[in-house]
């Protein structure tokens, strides 16, 4: 399953070599141009080169760890790279091109202090154990500036997918089927380094320069035990969620539109993310030059950027209905993009 290999695969921010390559072989015969710009991203066209220009975007990176530092008693330091402590502690993580496993660790619980029991760890209390007792051991096995994430595998229950990465490889999948299962004359842009702050965005954005742009991304459900009667959402097998507005963007009103009464006519299931938090490669692209039309179109996961999240097929399988037939009405709409 395709998903579930983007899903295991090595990501972190600055280091999405192994993503990007996989995608590649997965559309290279299916695309008509491609290319891997000096920043990493990934940009492939379909279609002749005409308007509207239509740039879709989905980040190839993931949360994870830099190794900053090795101890004298072989303990790793670390930086977490879009990640809090609340969810580190104890989780197993493993290194890309190396048979390696280490754990999270810190103080131990019996040797806590009773106000250190009830506070979360700050993150210089935190290190990486990888079973060795020297800094001479771990260095023969890891290096300062080497990248790590969770050992996470996926694992499918009916129409649920459980795994690691679902920010943001489910929108590289969803782009792959674009490519693969439809004729859209389409940028289909794989980014880097959006949890470090969209900064693969900005510049394949200025490359590409479109007219329209559409990114496509992953999104935190709101399932979980809270007060009685306060809204959980989105929520999984409710359709994709739709953005009005979020830290980085407020999305084009008529493009948006659009899609929602895309959605309406053809019975897609469609939900609108709330609370409007967080931010997407369209808060980058739709600053480019004169200005870029952008919407957001997310699917539900609950749990990410942890070390396991949970998503529905049946919301991914309407995201990818839902953005063929958008575009192909933005294809028709001149004055969306003239």
């Amino acid at each position: 399953m395709m998903l579930k290999r983007l899903s295991e695969l090595y990501g972190v921010s600055g280091d999405e070599e192994e993503v990007r390559n996989f995608i590649k072989l997965q559309i290279k015969d299916d695309v008509d141009d491609m290319i891997e710009d000096a920043y990493g991203n990934l940009i492939a066209r379909k279609g002749k080169k005409k308007l509207p220009k239509i740039m879709l975007a989905a980040h190839m990176d993931e949360v994870g760890f830099m190794i900053t530092a090795v101890e004298k008693n072989g303990l790793l330091r670390f930086r977490s790279i879009g990640i809090l402590p609340q969810v580190v502690l104890a989780k197993r993580v493993a290194f890309r091109n190396k048979d390696i496993k280490g754990v999270i660790g810190a103080k131990p619980v019996h040797q806590l202090k009773p106000e250190e029991q009830k506070s979360i760890p700050e993150p210089d209390q935190l290190f990486i154990d990888i079973g060795v007792s020297s800094k001479e051991e771990a260095e023969k096995l890891v290096q300062v500036g080497d990248y790590c994430t969770f050992d996470t595998r996926f694992r499918r229950q009916g129409n649920t997918i459980f795994g690691k990465a679902f920010d943001n490889r489910v929108g590289c999948y969803v782009l792959i089927q674009l490519i693969k299962n439809y004729d859209l004359p389409c940028y289909y842009t794989f980014t880097v380094q959006e949890e470090l702050g969209l900064m693969g965005a900005r510049i394949a954005g200025y490359r590409i320069d479109p007219q329209i742009a559409l990114a496509v991304d992953t999104t935190a459900s709101g399932k979980w035990p809270t007060e009685k009667d306060l809204p959980q959402y989105p929520e999984l097998n409710k359709g994709p969620a739709i953005s009005i507005a979020d830290r980085s963007v407020i999305c084009d009103k008529e493009l948006t539109g659009l899609i929602i009464k895309t959605a309406q006519e053809n019975s897609i299931p469609y939900q609108f993310k709330r609370p409007m938090i967080g931010g997407t490669d369209a808060g980058e692209i739709h600053l480019v030059k004169r200005g870029v039309k952008s919407a957001v179109l997310c699917t539900p996961a609950r749990y990410i950027h942890s070390p396991l999240s949970i998503a529905s097929l049946k919301d991914i399988e309407a995201l990818i209905k839902l953005l063929n037939l958008s575009i192909k009405k933005i294809l028709t709409r001149g004055e969306l993009w003239n």
